[in-house]
């Protein structure tokens, strides 16, 4: 029972075939958050896997809204991770309160909102209704590691 799920969300990660990965080492002279009362706030995650990018450059030239979309999931699998790590247990998620994405667009490119959704779906499906959640999605010229995406949310638990 070693491999089994930790907590229900981790169950309906898995159930979708998804597990958490190990919290990314902070690329500068930051942490990969912070508690105040009783909220999370992560850092900026990289739709990291392995430990790489495995997707980079601007979204709307050299990467495709879909597959944007994908690494939006990704960073927010991420963060997921990085609150699992302050807090032990995703089940003690009260709501996520906030999420805030950035995408690296292309200057003709204004589907943000819909890269995004990558994220937020992925926690509406995994926390269902306390995975609803206020957002912005923002274009930015680059990020880190030409990265084409970056998630950071704000998890209210108990």
């Amino acid at each position: 029972m070693e491999n089994q799920p930790s907590s229900a969300v981790e169950q309906r990660l898995a159930e979708l075939g998804m597990t958490l990965p190990q919290v990314a080492a902070p690329v500068a002279a930051y942490v990969p958050a912070v508690i105040t009362g009783n909220l999370v706030h992560t850092s900026g995650q990289l739709p990291f896997i392995n430990g790489e990018l495995t997707v980079t450059g601007k979204v709307g030239a050299q990467v495709d809204a879909d597959t944007a979309k994908g690494q939006a999931a990704t960073a927010v699998l991420n963060a997921m991770a990085v609150v699992k790590s302050m807090i032990g247990d995703l089940d003690r998620v009260t709501r996520i309160v906030k999420v805030v994405g950035f995408v690296s667009s292309d200057p003709s490119f204004t589907g943000q909102p819909g890269v995004v959704n990558g994220a937020s779906e992925l926690l509406g499906t995994v926390f269902g209704d306390a995975g609803i959640h206020a957002r912005s999605a923002v274009g930015v010229a680059a990020l880190p590691l030409d990265a084409c995406v970056e998630v950071e949310l704000i998890a209210e638990f108990s």
